[in-house]
């Protein structure tokens, strides 16, 4: 007999495995739909992969896979030291798509991303690039799984890119350890290597 618990997590991932289903017969960049192999030649309308513009230096190697796409809303979380704003960590839900549909994990200090089913994944940065200085960075970071099995399981390399918000503030805080919470979404790609 399964604990209520047990349960529950059970029926989220059902639902949570519908969505992203969903999301790829209707040919959305999500889920776990296996895309083509990156390379230098590839059409970015076909493997799906992020247009890099001006940051061409967050490709992910040669060889890797697109895995799957995702949304993310939250906040960047910064503290006043008295002298300047400095990052703490994130906050956000990660969505099946665009529309923020379907919540299919969250982001928070680590960097760490986790599925609704459990699976980890924490990130260092490997490089950084602010094509609108309106907004944060996007990034280019290498992956460890962690806790497990899961989605994230073969993860190597993520890209946050498409960054709207999420910059400290421009005034200064009122008092040495006064929290801002800045507005944010950007989409993150996982990929691993072939």
């Amino acid at each position: 007999m399964e604990t209520a618990s047990r349960w529950m997590k059970r029926s989220l991932a059902i639902v949570v495995a519908s969505a992203l289903a969903a999301g790829c017969a209707a040919d959305a960049p999500v889920g776990l739909k296996e895309v083509p192999a990156v390379s230098t030649n590839a059409s970015i309308a076909d493997a799906r992969i992020a247009d890099l513009g001006v940051c061409q230096n967050l490709q992910v190697p040669s060889g890797s896979k697109l895995a799957f796409r995702t949304y993310a809303e939250g906040v960047q979380i910064y503290r006043w030291s008295g002298t300047s704003w400095t990052f703490i960590a994130p906050e956000a839900l990660l969505f099946a798509d665009a529309a923020a549909n379907a919540t299919i994990g969250s982001h928070y200090a680590g960097p760490t991303w986790e599925s609704v089913s459990g699976g980890k994944v924490k990130g260092a940065v490997i490089d950084r690039c602010t094509p609108d200085p309106d907004a944060i960075a996007w990034l280019l970071l290498s992956a460890a799984p962690i806790d497990g099995a899961g989605v994230f399981q073969r993860v190597t390399h993520i890209q946050r890119v498409n960054t709207v918000g999420g910059n400290a503030p421009a005034d200064p805080g009122s008092a040495v350890g006064e929290e801002a919470r800045v507005p944010y979404t950007t989409e993150y790609l996982f990929y691993r290597a072939s």
